[in-house]
């Protein structure tokens, strides 16, 4: 009854929204926020959430824990997106994307004081001071301070430079200004006036506005030249070629554009998050570079993520740029803002540019979480062979098969079994091949994989997830009678090699289709270490049956000597060569004297 109360309450809300942009929350029966969202017709978009079935999972969730509905209309769709950015912030709604900003990075403060100090810190306090970034690429934010270290005499104390401490005398200089890194600001060497020239043309460096510096520092020099003051247009020169240099580092296109926001995105659907990549152009030189991460909470799209960072990072870095290069159309509007997505020329290769940073990102948080959690690897090679062959679970246990004789003689096969992707040697077997004359691979294999499960079966042992014949098609064939015969459900697949012997292809399906495999992945090594196993087992089993029939053949036509009396000296001795060099007193140690003199006659007469 109640639940038929807040049904027809919610309707009656939902029955007379507007229908013009705005931000609808949604709370729970203990009157919280669980949900931010913004429409650009609240109407029609909160009315989807009540008007039909969802699919099973969270949204169907987080209808059903909707007690309340509130709203605020806006005038525009711009206006939505940075209020539902801002309350999202505020409230983190249980079922909005989380904003992953756990890692700070540091910034480039320009501190709010007489005669400014310059320097790096992950804390912004605001009181007045400027702030320029974070730079996720701390080598860049180095590289840009040492710049501003050699171009300008600034202090790096933290004395009070007030203009009466300067007037009373209150300092004496330090070892920076005795090797020109200060000016002396502290004892009246500069003026407030001079110093904060200086800090004006920093903070259009730190703008990225360096071709501006660069004009600036080039007219100068070309003036003192003129009144031939040769050695202090060389001063000028020096730092117009430090600028010129540090420039032409940071550049990546065109100088041709200018105020620019560049926009990416990667998911990882594993990890149920997204990667969002953010870089700011300035004069053709990136000016702000910065990644994060948005943990989905209700499947989110890829373009309801990316709205959601452009808002939150142009808001953070305040910028104002009037184009956003993204990799697909997005269904917002911002006021004087065009999206583009570029298909060639320079827009291009800045897009490819921040797909190239966003792309490493998710490659280095990925190492990261494997390295605190090693069974995180395990199972998304897994997946991705489940994935490329469309199989019905997690290949867990994978079981790989393979035979060895050599023309037809002591014909063996190898069963090796690897569970969570790590060979399990208490689970391989041996088989030695009963029911097939001569060198018939396929036959051979049938009847392996028929002992094995048909053993599995009575014994009622778990059945392999995916099992794996190194060999080509005719091997799958051979596999796939035996296992229809005994009316089990395995998938099987098929490695086969090239002709250096190397893994070259995975087969599936039938008839078999080849999975294409780049080489140097994960799951490239860890399909060519299943197939180096199986063969190695099967081929070392071979050569001991091989070697221990020939020793056997060799002692076996002594008389009156027994399997004792060979295990004994074999064990002993290593090898039939040993024995027929050993003497009688050695071999009468070891068995007796009067078998040593039978084994040392038996071997002179063979020998005569």
């Amino acid at each position: 009854m109640e639940e038929l109360k807040t049904n027809d309450y919610l309707k009656g809300i939902v029955s007379n929204l507007p229908e013009g942009p705005g931000i609808y929350q949604y709370l729970n029966t203990e009157g919280t926020i669980i949900y931010v969202g913004k429409a650009k017709n609240l109407k029609r978009r909160v009315s989807s959430y009540f008007n039909r079935e969802h699919e099973p999972g969270k949204t169907r969730v987080l209808v059903s824990k909707i007690a309340d509905i509130r709203y605020i209309v806006v005038n525009t769709e711009e206006d939505a997106l940075l209020l539902e950015n801002n309350l999202i912030k505020k409230y983190k709604p249980r079922y909005n994307v989380l904003l992953k900003d756990d890692k700070t990075y540091p910034s480039i403060c320009v501190q709010n004081e007489y005669f400014p100090r310059i320097f790096k810190t992950r804390r912004i306090i605001r009181n007045g001071s400027s702030y320029y970034g974070p730079y996720s690429h701390i080598p860049s934010m180095n590289a840009v301070l040492d710049l501003i270290k050699h171009l300008y005499p600034l202090r790096t104390c933290n004395l009070n430079l007030s203009p009466e401490n300067i007037r009373n005398g209150k300092f004496n200089v330090c070892l920076e200004y005795h090797i020109k890194n200060c000016a002396g600001p502290c004892i009246g060497k500069q003026s407030m006036d001079e110093y904060m020239k200086n800090i004006d043309e920093i903070k259009e460096i730190l703008k990225g506005n360096t071709q501006y510096i660069e004009r600036m520092l080039f007219q100068q020099m070309q003036e003192l030249a003129a009144e031939m003051k040769f050695e202090e247009a060389q001063k000028v020169k020096e730092k117009y070629m430090l600028l010129v240099n540090y420039r032409s580092k940071s550049e990546v296109v065109s100088n041709i554009l200018h105020n620019i926001d560049v926009f990416s995105i990667e998911e990882d659907n594993d990890a149920n998050s997204a990667f969002i990549n953010y870089l700011h152009i300035t004069n053709g030189a990136i000016n702000q570079a910065f990644t994060f991460e948005y943990k989905k909470r209700l499947n989110e799209t890829k373009e309801e993520l990316l709205a959601l960072g452009i808002i939150e990072m142009r808001e953070r870095y305040k910028s104002l740029s009037r184009e956003i290069i993204v990799p697909f159309e997005l269904d917002i509007e911002l006021k004087d803002v065009v999206f583009t997505v570029p298909q060639r020329g320079d827009k291009k290769k800045l897009l490819d540019l921040s797909l190239l940073n966003v792309k490493q990102y998710k490659a280095d948080r990925l190492k990261q979480a494997e390295k605190l959690n090693p069974e995180q690897r395990t199972v998304r090679l897994l997946k991705e062979i489940q994935d490329e062959l469309h199989l019905k679970r997690l290949p867990m246990q994978i079981e790989c098969f393979d035979n060895s004789n050599i023309q037809g003689s002591d014909p063996v096969a190898g069963c090796v079994v690897f569970i969570k992707g790590k060979p399990s040697k208490k689970d391989y077997r041996k088989y030695n091949i009963k029911t097939v004359e001569g060198p018939d691979d396929y036959a051979s294999m049938k009847e392996v994989v028929r002992r094995r499960y048909q053993r599995a079966i009575e014994e009622k042992q778990p059945l392999p997830d995916l099992l794996i014949t190194d060999g080509g098609k005719g091997q799958m064939s051979a596999v796939k009678e035996v296992i229809d015969e005994l009316q089990i459900d395995v998938p099987i697949a098929g490695l086969a090699k090239d002709g250096k012997h190397r893994t070259s292809e995975l087969l599936y399906g039938f008839p078999p289709q080849t999975i294409g495999l780049k080489q140097n992945t994960p799951l490239f090594h860890l399909l060519t270490r299943i197939q180096d196993e199986v063969h190695r087992y099967a081929i070392t089993f071979h050569r001991d049956k091989r070697s221990k029939r020939q020793i056997a053949s060799a002692l076996d036509d002594i008389k009156g000597i027994g399997e004792k009396t060979k295990t004994a000296l074999l064990k002993e001795f290593k090898s039939v060569k040993r024995i027929r060099e050993a003497s009688q007193e050695a071999l009468s140690a070891v068995v007796g004297e009067a078998k040593a003199k039978t084994i040392k006659e038996f071997f002179e007469t063979a020998n005569s």
